[in-house]
């Protein structure tokens, strides 16, 4: 998500003037680049080389957002939200439209955000989507390389109750799976008379396809990611006036404990740096990539900031490539950097 009070105008400015042509292929746009690199710690030199770009892959999204990478293959799959569809980009073949609807499969909606989010694979290779306008997490039952909006849901509720609209998920190595549910794809959010859980939570589906919340105390729930070793849970705020990160220790059970801030960006938000605190990764090597004001910020795991990708536009997420790229979800944009580690 970005400052998602801006969504409806843009929404409504997008409609009718746009079709899935005006998205550039990788051969159009290879040599666009935007934004800039701002570098807090020489540790960065070691994550992101001295001459590092960022390049633009292909634009016109209305807002782009839950970039996953599919190894076999080598590809990126993405969402653009409010168009309600996947996009796919591979080397030296550009992007195209690789799934739709994504997120809404019903007939209308009231949803400016209908469309899928997150996206993860689970360990059998199967697509996972957050899927804002059918209110769940769902697994398209089609292959990878035959995609149908086919779902069986995982996750559609809670003690009974719908849940808001999920937005961002991880799955630990044993199969369970943690997600947010702020209420961004909902018309008028929190003051929607669709709300049927009155607060903004974190879940986690267990393998026996029990769901358990496991915090309800973030005011928007948004990026989830998890620690190397799996031993901590990290959740982003998209809340403007708490824009911050989480991090909880993960118990035996799968609950979490001891809640604390990780690092808090509020102070950033108005500084003309666009964005909020959204989709996050975390490299294997203990690197926090977190999509917030100004674009990717670069953290070690003590929460020491490093530096910032900054697109000049706001970045609701980023995956990080089998090819050595991070890849970034940038408003209109698809971009990516290459990292050395």
């Amino acid at each position: 998500m970005k400052l998602h009070f801006l969504l409806p105008l843009l929404f409504l400015l997008s409609c009718g003037e746009k079709t899935d042509s005006t998205q550039t292929t990788e051969t159009a746009s290879a040599t666009k680049t935007i934004g800039k690199i701002e570098r807090m710690s020489p540790e960065l030199d070691a994550i992101l080389a001295a001459d590092a770009k960022i390049e633009v892959l292909a634009d016109g999204y209305t807002w782009s957002e839950g970039p996953v990478w599919v190894a076999n293959g080598g590809y990126l799959l993405f969402t653009d939200v409010p168009e309600n569809k996947i996009y796919k980009w591979k080397e030296g073949e550009g992007a195209s439209l690789y799934l739709t609807p994504s997120g809404f499969t019903g007939e209308t909606t009231t949803s400016t955000e209908p469309g899928g989010n997150g996206l993860a694979l689970d360990a059998a290779g199967n697509l996972v989507v957050c899927q804002h306008g059918d209110r769940r997490v769902a697994r398209m039952t089609a292959p990878l390389d035959q995609p149908k909006p086919i779902f069986e849901t995982l996750a559609g509720k809670w003690n009974g109750k719908r849940f808001n609209s999920p937005n961002d998920l991880v799955f630990d190595k044993n199969g369970n799976l943690y997600f947010t549910d702020p209420p961004y794809g909902l018309k008028d959010h929190d003051k929607s008379t669709q709300k049927e859980i009155p607060f903004q939570g974190v879940y986690r589906r267990n393998v026996d396809g029990k769901v358990e919340l496991i915090d309800s105390t973030l005011t928007r729930p948004n990026g989830v990611a998890l620690s190397p070793d799996e031993k901590m849970l990290f959740v982003a705020n998209s809340d403007p006036e708490k824009a911050l990160w989480k991090i909880f220790d993960i118990q035996a059970d799968g609950k979490v404990a001891n809640g604390r801030i990780f690092h808090d960006a509020t102070p950033m938000v108005g500084q003309e740096l666009k964005g909020l605190p959204d989709g996050m990764k975390v490299s294997k090597s203990g690197i926090v990539l977190a999509s917030g004001p100004g674009g990717v910020l670069i953290f070690k795991m003590d929460g020491t900031l490093l530096g910032r990708i900054n697109p000049g536009e706001a970045t609701a997420n980023c995956a990080i490539g089998g090819d050595g790229y991070l890849y970034l979800t940038s408003d209109m944009y698809l971009c990516r950097v290459k990292l050395i580690n």
